[in-house]
């Protein structure tokens, strides 16, 4: 083989995602790898508006059919883990291996020790076998790019989901900005406080919303920071979208997302000192930002909801600082806990969704557990289901290292992304579905993120190794 400095230089500032493209590679092979992603791309992307519009689709758009859309990313995933498949797209993974395995060992003791419904089994199981490999497919397809695609598109989004927000707070829950799940008139908002409710957002509840504008938040702190171009009049209106969300959605989940992107901003700074001074202006423009928005009534009257919603929950939970540390490691700790008095091989797979409860007793509710570990163990059992949180565990553990990493070759994009990944993949809800998306698409743009200086560097070396002037 012969190799070219020229032919090197090009295939590696193309980000394309093979490696075999690059050693021993073609123009032609290029431009076929690029074809062979097209279609996989387009999966993705629709996969994301999905997760975004599913919701609007139940409750406004074809409410006669809210059931069957709960599972409609499940289709496009099924359709984009074949084709990755089929093309060899993706690399054997050992976290998608394993939750594999461990999924079909908990179908396998759900029907011979647990409630037995194949069909409920099925549906519980679809979470471990289609949506999370389905991040490495991402990862392995997406770019640096891509994912700022993507970002610029929830920038553009926030804006007017931002304007429903606030609709759906100021207006009662029998108008049809609140119209919940299959055209539900008692509404889709949830007990907020002094009388307002949480809203939903595009979005089935309220989690959703907040979710969305957690990652809108890290997009936000990226697009300040970084040397990276993008239209400052979106960036101010997202950067208000994102200020104004926080009080209107009366979510702590949002605003400790939001605090927590904020710090992993700054440990990024602290590595890179050359940004600081964006940071500053940041910093500068939020403020004036924050303080023109608190000039305006209706915020002001959010903000009142949000203080005293944040009063009430840190009375009880006992302050700030308690009140994280419950909401994120509570759960985990007592989920072991609890864990002696369940049978050894759980009560079966699909039992702790709200889906599967409806199956097996004909009512919505939690059978099992609300907390994600307490869910997994009460359906799984403990060893399998602490094999499970493992996994999650351990892929979280990797790409935190390898975001770290990133941030010496001057990609701080994976490092902030990694401030919501750390919040929905470890013990995200993934019983719910719009969860379960975001816990996806988190983990697939922090992946995709990482091709880039990271990827160009293995790139070279392995192009070096195998080039006759090292031989």
């Amino acid at each position: 083989m012969t190799y070219t400095s020229e032919k090197s230089t090009i295939s590696i500032q193309g980000h394309q995602q093979e490696t075999s493209t690059f050693i021993g590679g073609t123009d032609d092979s290029v431009s076929i790898n690029a074809d062979k992603n097209k279609y996989l791309k387009a999966g993705i992307w629709c996969y994301f508006l999905l997760l975004i519009f599913e919701g609007a689709l139940r409750k406004w758009g074809i409410p006669a059919l809210s059931a069957p859309l709960l599972v409609v990313r499940d289709p496009i995933a099924i359709w984009i883990l074949f084709l990755a498949w089929k093309k060899d797209i993706v690399p054997f993974n050992i976290y998608a291996a394993a939750m594999v395995a461990l999924a079909i060992i908990g179908i396998s003791t759900t029907l011979i020790f647990g409630h037995g419904n194949l069909f409920v089994s099925l549906f519980g199981a679809r979470i471990l076998i289609l949506h999370f490999p389905l991040m490495f497919v991402i990862g392995s397809v997406f770019n640096k790019d891509d994912v700022i695609k993507i970002g610029k598109v929830l920038l553009w989004l926030s804006i007017p989901l931002v304007i429903l927000t606030a609709l759906q707070f100021y207006s009662p829950q029998s108008a049809w900005v609140n119209r919940g799940i299959g055209g539900d008139t008692e509404g889709s908002g949830f007990s907020g406080a002094m009388g307002f409710f949480r809203p939903s957002g595009t979005f089935s509840f309220t989690t959703g919303n907040s979710m969305f504008f957690s990652l809108v938040g890290c997009f936000v702190l990226y697009f300040w920071v970084s040397r990276h171009n993008i239209d400052k009049l979106l960036l101010f209106a997202s950067t208000m979208a994102v200020l104004a969300s926080i009080p209107l959605s009366i979510s702590r989940s949002l605003f400790f997302s939001i605090v927590v992107a904020a710090i992993f901003t700054g440990i990024a700074i602290s590595q890179k000192p050359q940004y600081f001074s964006r940071m500053l202006i940041a910093g500068v423009c939020m403020v004036v930002l924050l303080a023109a928005l608190s000039q305006t009534s209706f915020f002001q009257t959010a903000m009142e909801a949000f203080i005293a919603r944040f009063e009430d929950a840190s009375s009880i939970e006992g302050g700030v600082a308690s009140s994280l540390i419950e909401r994120y490691f509570g759960g985990m700790i007592s989920a072991v806990i609890n864990s002696n008095n369940l049978p050894f091989f759980g009560y079966g797979l699909g039992m702790g969704t709200n889906a599967g409860s409806a199956l097996l007793t004909g009512e919505r509710s939690f059978l099992i557990a609300e907390g994600e570990w307490a869910r997994l163990i009460g359906e799984m059992g403990f060893v399998i289901g602490i094999l499970v949180i493992l996994v999650r565990l351990a892929f979280c553990f990797e790409i935190s290292l390898r975001s770290y990493r990133s941030l010496k070759y001057d990609n701080l994009l994976p490092w902030i992304l990694l401030s919501f990944a750390l919040i929905t993949i470890p013990q995200g809800q993934w019983a719910q579905p719009t969860s379960l998306g975001f816990s996806t698409l988190i983990g697939g743009l922090v992946l995709g993120a990482l091709n880039s200086k990271e990827k160009e560097e293995e790139i070279e070396e392995q192009i070096f190794l195998e080039s006759p002037e090292h031989h």
